[in-house]
């Protein structure tokens, strides 16, 4: 089909304010946020609901027109950035945005995929409830896009990652035929695990419409805690012992090495150390709970004790919630000062809790040995084995360099990550960045196990073309 009747028939479906067709109009959309990838579009289609979305999708089956969903559009894998063809629709759910409703007796809350993660937490606050998935791009980022990718972030050590707080999806699938999942169940032993297939799945079986999420009771209370310690062992070993004397109190723990503060003092304005002293590595961890009372006390005496044991060499207790929020600004300014003091070629990959500490040893001294110029920017939520390894490389190095080194980063980096069972995508998602590397890593029968999912659901193969898979 020419594209003046593919998008004559796309104006009908969806109407005139449903479609961006100016060159300006478009430039947010065929642009990935980090500026890594760039491609093209004839139409972005932005349908307010799963009907119009199913009429969207209709369309481009019966035509063989390839689509790529998108949500907010702040993925770091370049999975919801089109080629540069401009055969592909963009197919953006930025219009829809309703909280279809909040159950408070059954900690529930059913959304539109186009609602953005803040929105989602807000609408749970105003129920007097929590939804616990947060990152840095909340006010950004879809929680139809958290779930295509399974997002992390900063709570999955107690509430697991996006895909551990669905309960049900509405799902448009290429087609245009739409699964109503959106049931609130706990359990329900009836067969496959749909909603799961579907999310982490980055668009490329069906597009995400709408979700049913948990909620959970809202904390009363919160203690906020950093330390600094000698190792990464010794940090390993207190989440043992936190988790042992805390139990789901614990909710983040988060390290970041020496060279990683130093890069926030240096390039976030108003950062400052809550440690007089230097230190090897520093820990971020915090305690929440409904009920506040003992709280502060039981971090108080979790803090004495790893210093007593001498698994923590300080420790700075926040007194209010401004010390805690300076804490917090500090894990959070990483991405802001990497991206000012050079160019990162980062690495977001998961281990075992146990093999972390074997990792930093064994890449560290890898890397000094062949790359001894580049600095490590090492940092993550090691509470769930999720390290964000990067490697600084200068601002001004030219781009066949860089292309260069990061080929050789990767391979050094992700092929210990497998040796010690790892992966070489904790929560960023696979997109064009990690998609031809994918095959390296995963065994034969499970690329193929893939592929025949991929085929039974999309067999024209239009869906995100070029990610993942």
């Amino acid at each position: 089909m020419r594209i003046p009747e593919l998008i004559e028939r796309l104006t009908h479906l969806v109407g005139d304010d449903g479609l961006v067709l100016d060159a300006e109009g478009q430039a947010a959309y065929v642009r990935d946020w980090l500026g890594k990838w760039q491609g093209s579009t004839a139409v972005v289609a932005r349908p307010r609901n799963a009907a119009q979305v199913s009429a969207v999708m209709q369309l481009c089956h019966q035509t063989r027109t390839p689509v790529v969903p998108q949500g907010g559009n702040t993925g770091m894998s370049g999975g919801a950035t089109p080629d540069g063809s401009g055969a592909q629709v963009i197919l953006s759910l930025n219009r829809m945005k309703r909280i279809r409703e909040v159950d408070p007796v059954n900690n529930t809350l059913c959304a539109d995929a186009g609602v953005l993660l803040a929105e989602v937490q807000e609408a749970a606050r105003a129920a007097g409830r929590f939804f616990p998935l947060s990152l840095g791009a909340e006010g950004s980022c879809t929680i139809g896009g958290n779930l295509a990718t399974n997002a992390g972030g900063t709570a999955v050590l107690r509430y697991g990652n996006a895909r551990d707080l669905a309960l049900g999806l509405e799902v448009v699938l290429p087609d245009g035929r739409i699964w109503n999942g959106l049931r609130g169940l706990r359990k329900d032993n009836t067969g496959y695990d749909l909603t799961s297939l579907f999310i982490g799945s980055e668009g490329t079986l069906g597009i995400i419409t709408g979700a049913v999420l948990k909620l959970y009771p809202a904390a009363a209370g919160r203690a906020t805690a950093w330390g600094g310690a000698a190792t990464l062992p010794a940090l390993v070993q207190l989440l043992t012992r936190l988790q042992a004397a805390c139990g789901e109190r614990l909710t983040a723990f988060e390290m970041m090495s020496a060279s990683c503060l130093e890069l926030v003092l240096a390039h976030v304005s108003g950062a400052s150390s809550p440690l007089a002293g230097r230190h090897p590595y520093y820990v971020l961890f915090e305690l929440t709970d409904t009920e506040p009372s003992g709280l502060s006390a039981l971090m108080e005496q979790a803090a004495g004790a790893a210093l007593a044991e001498g698994l923590l060499q300080d420790c700075a207790i926040a007194m209010n919630e401004a010390q805690a929020r300076a804490m917090w600004r500090l894990r959070e300014g990483i991405s802001q000062a990497q991206v000012r003091a050079g160019k990162a070629v980062k690495h977001d990959i998961a281990l075992p809790v146990s093999r972390l500490a074997a990792f930093v040893e064994e890449a560290g001294a890898a890397l000094a040995a062949e790359f001894p110029a580049l600095p490590v920017v090492n940092f993550g939520h090691i509470g769930d084995g999720n390290l964000h390894y990067n490697v600084l490389l200068p601002p001004d190095v030219a781009a066949p360099e860089y292309a260069r080194l990061t080929a050789a980063l990767n391979r050094r980096v992700h092929d210990l990550v497998a040796q010690l069972d790892g992966s070489i995508s904790a929560e960023h998602g696979v997109g064009q960045l990690r998609r031809d590397e994918l095959r390296r890593y995963k065994s034969p029968v499970e690329m193929d196990l893939m592929w025949m999912i991929k085929r039974a659901l999309d067999p024209n193969h239009l869906m995100n073309p070029g990610k993942l898979l």
